[in-house]
Order: structure tokens, then sequence, then C-alpha cells
């Protein structure tokens, strides 16, 4: 049936979908038949979008429009976004206390509620471990018991590790991605541009330490919990078909606030700042404690360092 066929008929028109227009083949794109107004536009542009690092700030602020009209009508709310760029002079780190930690998981669900992860399915950026006390364990990550269901932690016997993205100096989850769409900037940081990402799993195939997550259904948030304060190489909502993982909460910490793990730790055993800064409470801990970091071996060079206070 012709296009003005189905306009006359009354029946949606299809759009190109990404896997024909990437492929470009003469059928897949002949064989489509376009929609009209704004929705095309919309599309188009999504598709034609420069790389986040190419774009002019006029260009990232029309882009950033359009995906707020989007959320908009998807959500029903504002959301805001802004693209802040790091700070100079800053490079991240960040310190986890394990004599302290006590495996109750309020910064897994903090996390949540900050960074618009999806309620169902479930997406979580951190994953806490827990592990006997005596038996080896550093570098079998994989091996390590994830679920438990105590009436009240700590447990005697146990201690917990809890484990995100370590924000690699050298990280391998980069290398891996044929689109570009993971970078590392220069606060160290490790992001991920969304609308780049074709959910092809590489860079989560080369992490070591299983941090990053992969959105197999359309993420769902309620808009009562929705965090409409976002940054665009953060916590703005995501598409099903895409990778995403911890970015020391990008939206928080570029604007001189703490990670929303570390404000909601009862304990005080999450330690983060400025690794540059001789003063920072980070490098503090890292010149005075037992430090180490999860498979060193790798070269990657984290920038999460975990220590033991006693």
């Amino acid at each position: 049936m012709s296009r003005e066929s189905d306009r006359r008929s009354g029946r949606p028109c299809r759009s190109i979908s990404r896997r024909d227009f990437l492929k470009g083949t003469a059928a897949g794109i002949a064989g489509a038949a376009f929609p009209f107004g704004s929705t095309i536009v919309s599309v188009w542009e999504s598709f034609f979008q420069k790389h986040f690092r190419e774009m002019s700030q006029d260009e990232i602020r029309d882009v950033i429009e359009r995906l707020q009209r989007e959320y908009s009508e998807k959500f029903d709310t504002r959301i805001d976004i802004n693209a802040r760029k790091a700070i100079p002079g800053t490079l991240f780190g960040y310190g986890l206390d394990l004599s302290r930690c006590i495996g109750c998981r309020r910064c897994v669900y903090a996390c949540v509620r900050e960074n618009n992860q999806s309620r169902d399915p479930q997406v979580h950026w951190i994953t806490v471990l827990r592990f006997k006390k005596g038996e080896k364990w550093v570098n079998d990550l994989e091996g390590a018991e994830k679920y438990y269901y105590p009436e009240k932690v700590p447990e005697e016997g146990f201690f917990y590790m809890p484990v995100q993205c370590q924000q690699c100096e050298n990280p391998p989850c980069v290398k891996a991605c044929p689109t570009q769409a993971t970078w590392k900037e220069p606060d160290g940081i490790v992001v991920i541009d969304y609308n780049w990402c074709i959910g092809c799993r590489y860079c989560m195939a080369a992490c070591p330490y299983g941090a990053r997550r992969f959105n197999w259904g359309r993420p769902r948030i309620p808009k009562e919990e929705l965090n409409t304060e976002t940054h665009y190489l953060g916590n703005r909502p995501r598409y099903v078909g895409v990778v995403e993982k911890c970015t020391f909460c990008i939206q928080r910490t570029r604007a001189g606030r703490y990670p929303a793990c570390v404000e909601i730790c009862p304990v005080g055993a999450r330690k983060f700042g400025n690794l540059l800064d001789p003063n920072s409470e980070i490098r503090y801990c890292i010149e005075n404690k037992r430090v180490f970091r999860l498979k060193e071996d790798l070269n990657t060079l984290p920038k999460f360092y975990y220590f033991f206070a006693t």
C-alpha cells in the first residue's frame, strides 16, 4: 500500500527503524512511510545528532531543548537537563571504609532515587556484596554473595563490600565501545551518551567489575518519584536497549555537592573528594590508611579506594 493510501485509510504510518537506517538498505528506507509534524523532525534530529564532544554550546542547547520536550510529553512534567562541564583542577576520587560498612543498602536505594533508575524492571548501579570474615575474597567478585536478607545488620562473622563503577583512569569499557558512546571526562568520570549507545554491550563484557547495567525493558519510574534535576551525561531518563552506570552523581558533584550514596551512609563509610587537592578527605584516606583497589593487576587504575580503618 502506498504512503498516500496509508494516510487516507487513517492507519498509522511506519517509521524507519534505527536498525534499517544504520544498515542503509534501500528496502528498509523505501518501505518506510514517514510520519508528519514535529515527531519526524525529532526523529531525524536524533538520528543525525553529533557526538557530544563535537557539539558547540548552541548545538548542545538545542539538543537539550529537544530532549526536555520529549521528556515532558512522556512524563507529563518538566525535566531540567544541564550539561555542566568539569570543574578545572578537579579529579574525583572515592573511598570506602570496609570496617564501617554495615551492609544496610541505603546507598543502593538513595542512588536509585537520585539517578532515575528503573523500578520495573529493577536497575541498581550499586551492588553490596557479603563475605564471611577470614575467607579469600578480593578478586572473586563473581562468586560473592549478592542477596542476603537478615533481620538485622551488621551480622556477626560477616563484612560487606559495595561495588559500583570504579571510574578507571584506564577504562577498558571505553576502548571496547564501537561508537565512542562512552568516554572519560577531564574530572575522571567515565560517562555514557545514551543517544549514541547502540546497546551492543561490548562495554559490559569489557568491564572487570560488572558495574554496567543494560535496560532489557522500558525503564519505569513513578511520576512522583522522578528526579527532575538532571545532567545530560548522568541521571536523565534512559531508553530501552541502552547501557547505564554510576557517574559519581555528576549532576551533584559538578555543582559542589556529595554523591547521594555518600550523603545517605548512616555510618560515614563513604568518602569523596578531589584527588588533586592535598587537603581533601580522600587524599587523607589514601595517604594515611591501608588502601587497596580492586583487580589492580589489570592496570585499569581505578579511582575508587577501599580500606580498613582498624
